[in-house]
């Protein structure tokens, strides 16, 4: 009998176990299905929204919008202009009195990303070199042959593509590499004529080989092709005058660096659609040896635009520099299109030589340069005309993202802050906390005459009688006699 009591209560035991087990199951099993469920929300990015209310927005293709508003979607522009409906959840920016332009494209730079190698694997978010390229207004630089977007604190999203110059040399100083360089372009062009023949003649004639590119050079070709921008660096009126000359024997437009005496020879560089990327502040005299106008001008940018000659406005030094003259590193790139200005370039074409024109000359026109629907949110908000030597850029929003507030940071924060209702504002009123000093608002005047002040009178020197009675009205003054003068002696009065 007591075995059997035994066995019962084991399989009694055994009959509870799953009883037993069932909460445990059903834990782990809501903890597999949260598991499961921040696997999946992790998986799918959240959608951003940023809104930049009542600016005046400078959007790059002549048109002007005054206390207008753009709404960025993740890194997209959304909508831009008035009454712009605005999601609940997105992050709204006060910019009301600012302005804002498109952000600033650097062709050169140098230790902007804080490295020198593959921008994928070697950029540094957080670098010094980042933060002050972003508070001089640059959200996209060329570094090597990439190009990056400075996307503050984050990884992803910093490669936007790679740049397709192919760097040549066309001096007179040099004759042999000119002549290397026009054999090149010739059994490049030959080349291409005999492909297009093939490819006219492949059509009827499946069988046709396609021409070998034995001997011909790839870059020569590319340019021909125009997949790829040649480059020149060239300053003196004999060299821009051959590099036209070239460009348009063979059919590609040119780019050139420098260019410090294009105003010489602007309309050969217009005709052959050249695109010049010029140093506004450069200064260099006249050689003795020339009886010909030659040297630097600081009109040579408003030459150049007048006849056709697309600008693109760069620095003396591609890095940053703590030090030294402003306006010679890359931090100062509007002030040196503000000396473009000042030699009589209009100022539209200005920020355009720093804006949209670098995006034409990196082939991402479609994605920068300007504001407009569709676009990269690439945006700065200045607190002045950008031209302006003492504008400041207040934020940057890149890709989206407000990476860049000058008060939240040490380099410019000292610097005429902003006023600080901006800063903090003003914080509600919570039912039943008041304050314990209260001011009290100044009485009216009362209107029953009664209750008026009464207002004692200045103190009189009266002889010591005592102060005389205010007199409800005027007291009429008698008429004063004549003095009489006073007894002489000896008289007899005496």
């Amino acid at each position: 009998m007591l075995k059997n009591k035994k066995r019962m209560l084991g399989l009694g035991a055994l009959w509870s176990l799953p009883l037993l087990l069932a909460p445990s199951w059903s834990y782990a099993a809501a903890f597999i299905n949260d598991d499961k469920e921040s696997a999946d929300s992790d998986s799918e990015e959240e959608e951003t929204w940023v809104y930049l209310a009542g600016g005046d927005v400078y959007t790059g293709t002549g048109a002007f919008l005054r206390g207008a508003g753009i709404l960025c979607h993740d890194d997209k522009i959304e909508a831009i202009g008035f009454d712009i409906v605005v999601p609940e959840d997105a992050e709204v920016l006060n910019i009301e009195g600012y302005s804002v332009y498109p952000g600033l494209i650097a062709l050169s730079s140098r230790g902007l990303f804080g490295g020198n190698g593959n921008l994928e694997y070697s950029v540094d978010p957080f670098s010094d070199n980042m933060l002050l390229a972003v508070a001089s207004g640059i959200t996209v630089a060329v570094q090597g042959t990439e190009i990056g977007r400075l996307n503050r604190g984050r990884i992803e999203d910093i490669v936007v593509g790679k740049q397709q110059f192919t760097n040549l040399s066309y001096s007179l100083s040099n004759p042999g590499g000119r002549k290397t360089l026009r054999e090149k372009f010739d059994s490049a062009e030959t080349y291409l004529r005999a492909y297009r023949s093939w490819e006219g003649a492949v059509r009827s004639n499946k069988e046709l080989k396609e021409p070998k590119k034995t001997g011909v050079d790839s870059h020569a070709l590319a340019v021909l092709r125009g997949t790829e921008k040649a480059v020149f660096r060239a300053d003196i009126q004999q060299d821009l005058l051959a590099i036209s000359r070239l460009a348009q024997r063979y059919g590609f437009r040119p780019v050139i660096q420098g260019c410090r005496e294009g105003w010489l020879v602007a309309a050969e560089l217009g005709r052959a659609g050249a695109t010049a990327i010029v140093e506004a502040r450069d200064r260099r005299n006249k050689s003795e040896n020339l009886v010909r106008p030659g040297g630097s001008s600081i009109e040579n940018a408003a030459i150049l635009h007048r006849h056709g000659v697309q600008v693109a406005v760069a620095p003396g030094s591609g890095g940053i520099s703590m030090g030294g003259i402003v306006g010679r590193d890359i931090m100062h790139m509007p002030v040196e299109a503000a000396f473009a200005v000042r030699g009589g370039l209009a100022e539209d074409v200005a920020i355009a030589s720093m804006t949209v024109v670098p995006a034409r000359l990196l082939g991402l026109e479609h994605r920068l340069g300007t504001i407009e629907v569709g676009k990269d949110a690439d945006l700065i908000i200045t607190d002045g005309d950008i031209l302006h030597y003492k504008t400041f850029v207040q934020w940057s929003v890149i890709g989206g993202r407000v990476v860049y507030d000058k008060e939240a940071e040490l380099y410019l924060a000292h610097i005429r802050p902003r006023p600080v209702e901006e800063l903090a504002p003003e914080v509600p009123v919570v039912p039943g906390e008041r304050d314990e000093e209260i001011i009290e608002a100044p009485k009216e005047e009362s209107e029953n005459p009664e209750e008026a002040p009464v207002v004692e009178p200045a103190p009189v020197d009266d002889g010591g009688e005592g102060p005389a009675p205010i007199p409800e009205e005027p007291p009429v003054v008698p008429p004063v006699d004549p003095p009489v003068d006073p007894p002489q002696e000896g008289s007899g009065d005496g």
